[in-house]
């Protein structure tokens, strides 16, 4: 559970960020969004490597 406290004088604009803020370092959304839809561990590994790749030729191309 996530708890924010509102400090004294503080807006509630300002202590609803923070708690956005805590609520998406969590990665709750991250995760329930990957789990809506299963995907097999190779297709995974395949798209992390896909990255990698990409990844790499950006460095190589900005040397």
């Amino acid at each position: 559970m996530i708890i924010v406290n509102v400090k004294e004088n503080e807006s509630l604009d300002r202590a609803l960020k923070r708690f956005k803020k805590k609520f998406e370092r969590t990665g709750v959304l991250r995760e329930l969004r990957s789990r809506q839809a299963f995907e097999k561990p190779s297709v995974t590994r395949r798209a992390q490597r896909k990255k990698a790749i990409y990844k790499q030729a950006l460095l190589q191309k900005n040397m």
